[in-house]
């Protein structure tokens, strides 16, 4: 089998320093469950100490209600989103109730038997928050409740404009000199968002870290796991499990034909996945029995973030947008990585050898040649993932890449040297050696896959007993790292103020209901 032939030299031009990309920005989006001192999932409401997951800026609730949401602002280096990230999370455990923890694993704690004991995310009673929940609903109706208690992590990145510029000045396109800066910038972040799809394989190698589940998560479904232990399944070679068929995915949604090549074009797709009705969908009607709504629509997609994708274009909605109008206002701003599990070692989730190698890997895609990518290739870059996602440990697994194949080792090997400079350049930037000790814990990591996560996870899952053990172990040394992290009495108090100003917008919400929520409903439909 050849190497890939390596183009680094030509990725990072001669001319960028570091100085370009002094202004980055990212921020991070952790998602962890509420599970109780039985190991069961939380059934109790969303603390009212840590103020109303409608309108709290940090720290809110994703699908379930006990799915909690913490997020940091942006943020200039990673350390200091790390330890704003830190602060969120000793926060929530302060106000915790009821002898709960944070469940550190991406896959859940202990479900029973019954999805309806899996509680939709509450917002109040206002028409906004109604429908928040009631999209919560169409996606139980549509998937299942259990893919609602998955957590991950959302990476946010930004480049600054000045970057961009100097980028589109050494275009030799004459039609990309004439972009005006929103629109090359979006031509760019697609170009990125082109080559990370075409990367998560990698990502899901190294920082992979859902190789087993807990029996529960399977009831009622046919699979292929096989049984680690009593009460847990895995697969020997795994790696992300939450990233293959057993995560959220929407099968209807590969019809959609919606790709990453312009911004136009991707816009165009999202709009017509949301105005396009779905017999299968249609079939579970609108209402139920009672006459209450089940979905918002019958649609492919019930709203544009029902898309399920490894990487997402963003741009900050203003009020009253939505997420599209937003991106074809003002192009995109920044790109969302989302194809990165929760690390349980971490008691935030992520570390810093991810952060650096996520941002190394997405500075590499930004400046890497990005051919568009359809559907031929769509298809070939899904079966590699399937591969590192089912066995991607394995002595024989390999990546199919310009019709050759390699051992995923090499495969890998390749492409984190490719991302040398991308470190030096960071750490340049930084005076750090941050972003070259990340990408040497990646290479480790495939010199030696019981390294991985994923291996770290199965070695420490058979030694404490089980998914729900091992979970509990991780969860319960979390507790001690919130409880000895130390916070200001001015940033308690920033995180107390921003809880009560939250209760307040939701009440001013709720009070400015103009109209029922069926009317509501009827004029989004």
């Amino acid at each position: 089998m050849s190497q890939p032939e390596s183009t680094s030299k030509d990725t990072l031009p001669a001319w960028v320093d570091s100085s370009h990309i002094s202004g980055m920005l990212r921020g991070i989006e952790r998602e962890s469950l509420r599970m109780q001192s039985t190991g069961f999932l939380s059934q109790a409401d969303h603390p009212k100490a840590l103020g109303a997951a409608l309108t709290h800026s940090h720290i809110t609730t994703d699908y379930s209600e006990a799915l909690m949401e913490f997020i940091t602002p942006p943020k200039e280096t990673i350390g200091q989103a790390l330890d704003e990230l830190k602060d969120i999370h000793t926060v929530a455990h302060r106000y915790l109730e009821h002898d709960e923890k944070l469940w550190p694993l991406s896959m859940p704690c202990m479900l029973d038997d019954h999805d309806e004991n899996i509680r939709l995310a509450q917002y109040g009673s206002s028409n906004i928050g109604r429908f928040k929940t009631l999209y919560r609903h169409g996606l139980g109706v549509r998937y299942g409740r259990r893919m609602q208690t998955i957590s991950g992590v959302h990476y946010n990145l930004s480049f600054p404009d000045h970057f961009f510029e100097a980028l589109q000045a050494h275009e030799t396109d004459e039609q990309l000199k004439t972009l005006s800066l929103q629109d090359y910038r979006s031509h760019r972040y697609f170009g990125l968002i082109r080559n990370f799809i075409r990367l998560t394989p990698l990502v899901m190698f190294a920082v992979g870290a859902s190789p087993s589940v807990c029996q529960c998560f399977m009831t009622g479904r046919e699979h292929h796991l096989l049984p680690l232990l009593r009460g847990t399944l895995y697969l020997p070679y795994a790696t992300a499990l939450r990233m293959g068929r057993f995560g959220y995915q929407n099968s209807a949604q590969k019809q959609l034909g919606i790709h990453y090549n312009n911004l136009n074009d991707y816009l165009d797709g999202l709009q017509k996945a949301v105005k396009t009705p779905y017999a299968p969908f249609t079939r579970l009607g609108l209402k139920n029995a009672q006459g209450e709504p089940i979905q918002i629509n019958d649609h492919v997609l019930q709203i544009e973030n029902e898309y399920y994708s490894l990487v997402r274009p963003k741009q900050v909605p203003q009020d009253g947008e939505t997420p599209s109008e937003a991106l074809k206002n003002r192009g995109v701003s920044y790109v969302e990585l989302r194809a990165v599990d929760v690390n349980p070692y971490s008691s935030i989730g992520i570390d810093e050898n991810t952060a650096g190698f996520l941002e190394a890997l997405a500075l590499y895609c930004l400046l890497k040649d990005s051919p568009n990518l359809y559907d031929d290739e769509q298809e070939v870059i899904e079966k590699n993932q399937a591969e590192v996602v089912n066995r991607g440990r394995a002595p024989n697994a390999e990546m199919l890449e310009n019709g050759e194949k390699h051992f995923i080792e090499d495969w890998c090997r390749h492409y984190l040297t490719e991302l040398q400079p991308m470190g030096a350049l960071l750490d340049s930037a930084y005076q750090t050696e941050l972003y070259r000790n990340a990408l040497e814990t990646m290479l480790k990591r495939v010199n030696d896959v019981d390294t991985t996560l994923s291996a770290k996870m199965i070695e420490d899952t058979l030694a404490l007993g089980g998914t729900w053990s091992f979970g509990s172990h991780m969860a319960q040394l979390h507790v001690a790292e919130y409880e000895q992290h130390q916070l200001s009495a001015e940033k308690w108090a920033y995180f107390d103020d921003i809880a009560q100003q939250s209760l307040k917008r939701q009440q001013q919400l709720e009070q400015d209901n103009q109209i029922s929520f069926e009317q509501y409903l009827t004029h989004f439909r």
